[in-house]
């Protein structure tokens, strides 16, 4: 039988079976392709190899993908990551991509945000501290400006953590390493792809030399001053204070000398309103003060310190002498800054010889009086009838001070003690307790104003009793003796006294007696008269500036702020130690003698505290014209109220004062 031929007809079916079997496996081929999101699938695309892909951007712009180098990749800390891993809003690989319905595009603060929520689970320490690291700069960022939205893409943040960190090849690495070296040394690169006008700027700076030509990985980056998650406007006091504790971390000891001056006080107790590093030497246009185009070169000082000390809003303009001020002059170094340095050497050597000596003098007088009165062996300090004191006055007392004394050392008291509470803050700036004082305070400017106020109040006080004084010389002219009993002038018997109260201290004579004055309050009459012409010309120096500088160098106001601090740490610390001891806290006056509030003291008293002059004037028959009525009950209990809590208020300023000097190291 002869074969059959197939027919044109049923040819055309084969094929056509074959075409669609063909066709069906192709579609499946693709289907699967389109299915394919491994790694491999998606950098078949998205590798480096391949043309630049470009999606819809903001408006009618395109925006174009950032490729990935597969070669990089698998050695990141995400190179064990599927791509779809963060990319879960990618449905298939098909082009244009399918999305999956509500799923937002890669998030890194999500992923990273959940893995600190499952912390607990990680087996080392190294991994949990790096999470917690990790989460520490979420919280920064989400804070930052960066994080804010874009005002070209609203849907987007102004920078993402893709744009700094490039997360295809993000490598985390040790420092010191040549790697982390060459990181450093590429920040300014990133930032600058959006902040192109600052980085051509910083680049010629000498921070910038630095890292573009000489490639030092330790010169400053801009992630050094603006911090790498924080960043924030830097018209912001907190940015602005964070960013001159910045140039500490580079700077130490430039930034030490820098607290140590008016500017750098008040920066330290957390205001940004005086000049910072950056207001004198520039933000990203730093250069040496040798350049001549730098700010701080000396033919651009007295301009650069213009821009604050403008004349406007109440701020004087600076004048010639503020070119010459030594905003790092250090104490230790003589060569550079010799005023200081003898100025700091002088007020040293009077802190400690007028400690030294007081100090011992008191610990002495304690234990000596102390010890006689635990073995019950003190004595009057003359015998009465030995110098024919007989006569008695019961209920009277005598009159030691006039009320015109007592309003005077009141004044004194409390503008001092103001005076310390407004200036407390800026001498020790660093004590626990500064920042929460000066804000109670309402701010250094109000506590300046508080301050200059009371500085006036204390000088006049001053310069009234000179004028009294000097009054009361004039009308008893013929029987004005320099010296004398009466006199408050130091003389050889002062220096006799000091040798026999030595002597009783160590036993070996007779407690010493006394006149109308002590040598110890001669020297607390006369303490007030050093200290306000230290103090007050220094403070007035410091008050005007500008008058200042257009007179002196600026170095005095180097020297005036040493004088100034350190002469008030001597008033402060010798009146609620030595002056309290002495009128208050000795065994024969504890816990408080009030007789220079009440004006008056009993007859025993000043028998026991000035037998001589109660000798001298009883022999003369004066004794009678000095004695009073006592005060009233009233009168005592409202001189023990005020006493008490002026001795409370300058213990609490001492116990400050020791918190402030002994954490200032």
């Amino acid at each position: 039988m002869a074969a059959r031929v197939p027919s044109a007809r049923g040819l055309a079916l084969v094929l056509a079976f074959l075409w669609t079997l063909a066709c069906g496996a192709a579609v499946a081929a693709e289907d699967a392709k389109a299915q394919d999101l491994s790694n491999k699938s998606c950098l078949s695309c998205h590798g480096g190899k391949q043309p630049k892909i470009e999606v819809p951007g903001s408006g009618d712009d395109k925006r174009a993908l950032r490729h990935v180098d597969d070669g990089k990749f698998g050695d990141t800390v995400h190179g064990q990551m599927q791509c779809v891993d963060c990319h879960r809003d990618i449905a298939n690989a098909a082009k244009p991509h399918t999305k999956v319905a509500g799923e937002k595009r890669p998030d890194c603060i999500g992923c990273h945000e959940e893995q600190a929520r499952q912390v607990a689970t990680y087996k080392t320490g190294a991994q949990r501290y790096r999470i917690r690291q990790v989460l520490e700069n979420i919280l920064a960022y989400k804070a930052s400006s960066h994080a804010k939205a874009s005002k070209d893409d609203p849907s987007r943040p102004k920078a993402s953590c893709n744009d700094c960190h490039n997360v295809h090849e993000f490598e985390q690495h040790s420092p010191g390493t040549p790697e982390a070296d060459r990181m450093r040394l590429s920040v300014s690169d990133r930032c600058g792809t959006c902040h192109e006008e600052h980085i051509e700027e910083w680049s010629a700076s000498v921070h910038g030399r630095l890292v573009k030509e000489k490639k030092d990985p330790k010169a400053a980056n801009c992630a050094d001053c603006h911090t790498a998650h924080s960043v924030a406007r830097p018209r912001a006091s907190e940015v602005k204070l964070a960013i001159l504790a910045s140039c500490g971390n580079c700077h130490e000891e430039a930034y030490r000398s820098y607290r140590s001056t008016y500017h750098g006080q008040v920066a330290t107790l957390g205001y940004a309103y005086t000049a910072k590093c950056f207001d004198c030497h520039g933000a990203h246009d730093i250069e040496p003060s040798t350049n001549p185009k730098a700010k701080t070169h000396l033919d651009n000082r007295l301009e650069t310190c213009q821009t604050c000390h403008s004349g406007k809003k109440d701020i004087p303009l600076a004048t010639a002498g503020f070119v010459s001020f030594s905003p790092h002059g250090k104490t230790d170094d003589f060569a550079n800054h010799p005023q200081i340095w003898i100025a700091h050497k002088m007020m040293i050597g009077l802190l400690v010889g007028t400690f030294g000596f007081f100090w011992l003098h008191t610990l002495l007088w304690f234990w000596r009086e102390y010890r006689e009165r635990r073995e019950r062996l003190a004595k009057p300090m003359v015998r009465l009838e030995a110098v024919g004191a007989s006569e008695e006055k019961p209920g009277r007392h005598f009159q030691r001070f006039s009320a015109v004394w007592r309003a005077a050392h009141l004044l004194f008291a409390l503008s001092l003690m103001t005076l310390t509470v407004t200036g407390i803050s800026l001498f020790y700036p660093e004590a626990p307790w500064a920042r929460g004082l000066m804000e109670a305070l309402g701010g250094p400017k109000v506590a300046g104003l508080v301050h200059r106020i009371n500085a006036v109040v204390f000088a006049g006080v001053f310069f009234w009793h000179l004028a009294y004084v000097l009054w009361r010389i004039g009308r008893n002219w013929k029987s004005f003796t320099l010296f004398g009993p009466n006199s408050l002038i130091p003389g050889l018997q002062d220096l006799k006294d000091i040798v026999a109260m030595f002597n009783w201290f160590f036993g070996r004579a007779p407690r010493p007696v006394f006149d109308r004055w002590t040598y110890w309050e001669k020297f607390d009459y006369w303490a007030p008269f050093w200290g306000v012409t230290i103090i007050g010309v220094s403070g007035a120096l410091l008050w005007v500036p500008h008058v200042t500088a257009e007179y002196l160098p600026g170095w005095v106001f180097n020297v005036a702020t040493i004088f100034h601090g350190e002469e008030a740490f001597l008033a402060v610390v010798f009146l609620f130690t030595v002056h309290f001891f002495n009128n208050h806290f000795r065994p024969d006056k504890f816990p408080l003698d009030i007789v220079m509030f009440t004006g008056t003291t009993t007859l025993e008293e000043l028998k026991r505290e000035h037998p001589l002059q109660y000798q001298r004037l009883l022999e003369s028959g004066e004794l009678e014209r000095h004695l009073v009525r006592p005060p009233s009950g009233r009168m005592v209990l409202g001189s023990k109220v005020l006493g008490f809590t002026l001795i409370a208020v300058g213990l609490t300023l001492l116990t400050l004062v020791a918190i402030g000097f002994f954490t200032s190291f």
